[in-house]
């Protein structure tokens, strides 16, 4: 898929590699330490699309498991996903490190599935999401029951979250984001973004407590 006249053709996939029509440019260094996602960025930005790879290895997971969640159905993640990384893309001329890059992933990810949102007004349930979890509980051990079980009632009451309230927890478990990056991502005051996830553990913790 080329998404930019300089034919950086790559497929978007959780679990696939990022393929590249061009090598990294001479001029760029090996590595001999870990560098900053933002140092990545604008060296991308220069044209190391080696630099770029290593931004996506780094930080694909992470944001597949954050829209997987968020959007509730694989098909709706991975659609979201690209459309992370080709604004990632186009984006990269504007880039300026003024925060970190992160919360800008984010940021562009919260608005990729905003739009997403209101272009098909509607959410489906999915139960793709964790489908290990229906095994038979005869074929698990008994601790592995009682975990798979717990999990099960941790996604479904994630599902029932508010939406707002469950974009800002799997920011702040999934993307590890800080309270002052969600705010930021989200667009809200940091009290908002606080207020939202401390709703959210609370109707968790509530929900996946032993029934009585």
């Amino acid at each position: 898929m080329v998404l930019s006249n300089e034919a950086i053709a790559y497929r978007l996939a959780p679990d696939t590699p990022l393929l590249f029509t061009t090598a990294p440019l001479a001029y760029a260094q090996p590595m001999g330490h870990i560098p900053e996602d933002s140092a990545l960025m604008l060296r991308y930005q220069e044209g190391d699309t080696g630099a770029f790879e290593t931004l996506y290895r780094r930080h694909k997971d992470a944001l597949y498991r954050y829209l997987l969640r968020l959007c509730r159905h694989p098909a709706t993640a991975e659609d979201v996903f690209q459309d992370v990384w080709g604004k990632i893309i186009n984006a990269r001329a504007n880039y300026r490190p003024t925060a970190k890059f992160t919360t800008f992933m984010y940021r562009v990810a919260h608005n990729c599935f905003i739009d997403h949102a209101r272009r098909n007004k509607r959410h489906a349930n999915s139960t793709e999401l964790e489908p290990e979890l229906h095994a038979h509980a005869s074929e698990l051990p008994e601790t592995l029951v009682e975990r798979s079980l717990a999990k099960e009632r941790l996604l479904l009451a994630l599902q029932e979250l508010p939406e707002e309230q469950r974009d800002v927890f799997l920011l702040h478990e999934e993307a590890e984001l800080s309270i002052d990056q969600i705010a930021a991502v989200i667009g809200c005051k940091r009290e908002t973004a606080k207020s939202r996830l401390r709703y959210a553990v609370k109707k968790l913790r509530d929900s996946i407590e032993e029934p009585k």
